[in-house]
């Protein structure tokens, strides 16, 4: 059977689809049925009626997490409309449950107009303890957003900017240590200015790259000072004063590429033009910019990393977006602002320097498994990612005043694993 079958069958198999809903209390009397619903139920109601916060409480709004979509952008596929997304949805609600004990909803939207998506989308706050928002094309993703975030009194996340981001910068923090590299002082150039593109540009300034020193190139080529055609209010932000026009000239003596945009764009002469031990993120899918091996080939002395899963170093949101989401969620965070997203990508950085559990080595076969040039970022089945990355969250997300419940964080720490048995 093809990989095209296989994907069909597993889908299908069974009950259609990836996901279910699961009663976590008993029914099986009728004084369980009075208590699950009426007349029991009604005391639960008054008590939100009361205060609001008894939600998080008495009813599942704590652990529930929406994924919003209108398809517009599915994963490498375009804009296929929200009804064929909803696969995708359901993924990612798969990947919630899985790796950080979260139930998460798809939630597909039938219009692409953002200010439908906003609407639709700020009438569902009492249902949600947070907001995914995925696969929505920019730069309308970025208006949603905006919007949302302003609106909403809870976490709103769009994964395919931040989740990207955060990742990319855990693994540029640990390819530069081995690098002997410092972050302010590299050049970095990225190329595709979409919505990952833009986030991973901000991200990394946050982290402490130089404004002068990250450049950003799109389908016209660099985003210069002065630039007029195919700019807007979202690109103006990373536009720099430089003689570079075209990705060639822009990766001249540079230190880092980083990959968002089009199979086989890089070529090995763009790679021999740039500083010694380059950092190259090839992580356009399924053809990366440059084939990992290609990469290699050329440059013996790169640290590589792709989006690709059968390569080293896959850079892979699912690192981030479920602990990110665990932590922001068990603090009830307000939001999810820069300093939990500096905080998680710091801790899977710190995760990747640290000694691999056999387990984890058995599970991909792999048994010199340590960190360095083939190991800059942990594996997804890492079980350590969620006592790690979502501490680190909560931690921040109190101590940067989001926060709206205070926990003792070593015993958080301890028990967050639990979210899992």
């Amino acid at each position: 059977m093809d990989d095209a079958s296989d994907a069909l069958a597993y889908h299908r198999q069974g009950k259609p689809g990836k996901i279910s809903i699961t009663p976590t209390k008993p029914l099986h009397t009728m004084r369980d049925l009075s208590l699950a619903y009426t007349p029991g139920v009604a005391e639960p109601v008054l008590r939100i009626a009361d205060d609001p916060n008894a939600a998080y409480e008495y009813t599942a709004k704590g652990n529930l997490v929406a994924i919003v979509t209108n398809g517009t952008a599915i994963l490498g596929l375009g804009n296929r409309g929200a009804l064929a997304a909803k696969p995708v949805m359901e993924g990612k609600a798969v990947l919630f449950k899985k790796f950080a004990g979260i139930d998460a909803m798809d939630i597909e939207i039938a219009s692409e107009d953002p200010r439908v998506v906003i609407e639709t989308v700020a009438a569902l706050e009492p249902t949600f303890g947070g907001i995914n928002l995925e696969d929505i094309r920019a730069p309308d993703c970025f208006e949603i957003e905006q919007q949302l975030r302003a609106r909403m009194n809870i976490p709103v996340f769009h994964d395919d900017q931040h989740g990207t981001a955060v990742v990319v910068g855990a693994a540029l923090q640990n390819a530069l240590l081995l690098a002997k590299k410092s972050m302010h002082d590299v050049t970095v150039v990225i190329n595709g200015a979409g919505a990952a593109g833009l986030a991973i540009a901000a991200f990394l300034l946050e982290l402490g790259v130089a404004k002068e020193r990250l450049l950003v190139c799109d389908t016209r080529g660099v985003m210069y000072e002065g630039r007029e055609e195919h700019m807007n209010v979202y690109k103006n932000r990373f536009a720099v004063s430089t003689r570079a026009r075209f990705l060639s000239d822009a990766l001249r003596g540079a230190d880092v590429f980083v990959g968002v945009s089009a199979p086989n764009i890089l070529t090995p002469e763009m790679l021999l033009a740039m500083a010694d031990r380059p950092v190259i993120f090839a992580m356009a899918n399924p053809i990366p910019e440059i084939p990992y091996a290609l990469a290699l080939a050329t440059r013996s002395d790169a640290i590589v990393a792709t989006g690709r899963s059968d390569e080293p170093n896959q850079v892979n949101n699912v690192l981030c977006f479920p602990f990110i989401f665990r932590g922001a969620l068990d603090v009830r965070a307000s939001t999810i602002n820069q300093e939990m997203k500096v905080a998680a990508s710091t801790a899977i950085a710190e995760l990747a320097r640290e000694d691999v559990p056999q387990d984890i080595k058995e599970i991909y076969g792999i048994a010199d498994l340590a960190f360095g040039p083939r190991y800059i970022l942990p594996k997804p089945f890492d079980h350590r990612l969620l006592t790690r990355v979502a501490p680190a969250v909560a931690k921040a997300a109190i101590e940067s005043g989001v926060a709206r419940l205070k926990i003792d964080l070593d015993r958080y720490s301890e028990s967050v694993g639990n979210f899992l048995s």
